[in-house]
């Protein structure tokens, strides 16, 4: 019998993926870097695989074992949030509890629209919002771990009702001094000799594809890319000089680092719908209400106005 797992292995694999540093993990995690790496190497001897790659600078990267363990973890952690807040929701004599997602890189003005819906047949309404990477956001909407979540081109599924709210471009981050760095924008062929930092293809297939494919058609040679988990991680190796970062516009302008400078990307094909999606089949009056609500908001504002129908249950 395989041993169990409990919820701070799977959250210390979680967060140390996300950072790839043995340091910065453990203090996230309020934990001596010692106790991380003992309780990861454990994780790894009792199961047989490895997880993460080690060097002396405490930097990890992880395994192919440890891309879907993590994606796993992720799901696992989930379900246990999920299961209290629920009950928390229930304790506190809310009647009905919508669970909503949104990426790390989502607006603040979306996710705050989101707080604030009231809906007059259900006033006693309580909101759970969950933080998630694009696609395992639409894993948990077609899982119906969730009702609905806000994600920057999602992929085509029949399962899905994906309804565009806004334009999303992809941002260029570079240090002071790169030859790009003091134009108006950036374009791909401006960053052909830097090596990309980028969020790896599991966190949005579509965007990762569309940059490969925009380098390809611009004759831009492949360059190894460094993969990151997070917008901070990614400042910090280009201000290491490790590169140029392309990440979503709001997590790339939420950030200020000495030296690193931010610009937007013109290439056309590096611009993308961020959609509201939910389940093609779900016809709850409280999820359909609420989705309207926040998309009445905004869906009549994209590209410059343009009407467009909102494709939900009655």
């Amino acid at each position: 019998m395989l041993p169990q797992l409990d919820v701070r292995h799977l959250n210390a694999v979680v967060i140390l993926a996300e950072e790839l540093n043995f340091t910065r993990a453990a203090h996230r995690l309020c934990i001596t870097q010692s106790a991380l790496s003992r309780q990861i190497t454990e994780l790894e001897r009792e199961h047989g695989f490895q997880l993460f790659t080690r060097d002396r600078n405490r930097a990890a990267e992880l395994t192919e074992a440890g891309r879907t363990f993590v994606q796993e973890a992720r799901s696992a952690l989930l379900h246990a949030d999920r299961a209290i807040h629920l009950a928390r929701a229930a304790h506190h004599g809310y009647d009905n509890v919508l669970l909503a997602g949104y990426a790390p890189c989502t607006s603040q003005a979306w996710v705050s629209t989101l707080l604030t819906i009231r809906l007059p047949l259900f006033p006693k309404l309580k909101v759970r919002l969950m933080t998630h990477f694009a696609m395992e956001l639409v894993r948990s909407v077609l899982a119906s771990e969730l009702h609905m979540a806000l994600v920057t081109a999602p992929p085509i599924d029949s399962k899905l009702t994906a309804v565009p709210f806004a334009e999303s471009q992809l941002y260029a981050v570079l240090r002071q001094g790169h030859p790009a760095a003091n134009g108006s924008q950036v374009r791909l062929q401006d960053l052909a000799n830097d090596e990309w930092i980028l969020f790896p293809r599991s966190v949005n297939a579509t965007i990762y594809d569309a940059v490969a494919e925009t380098a390809a058609k611009e004759g831009i040679p492949a360059r190894q890319a460094h993969e990151i988990m997070t917008a901070q991680h990614a400042f910090h190796l280009v201000s290491e000089r490790a590169g140029a970062a392309i990440l979503p516009k709001p997590s790339a302008l939420g950030l200020y680092v000495d030296g690193v400078v931010v610009l937007p990307l013109s290439d056309p094909s590096l611009s993308f719908e961020t959609c509201l999606i939910m389940r093609h089949d779900d016809d709850s009056k409280l999820v359909n209400e609420f989705a309207r609500s926040f998309l009445c908001k905004y869906v009549r504002k994209l590209a410059g106005g343009r009407q467009m129908d909102l494709p939900l249950s009655a």
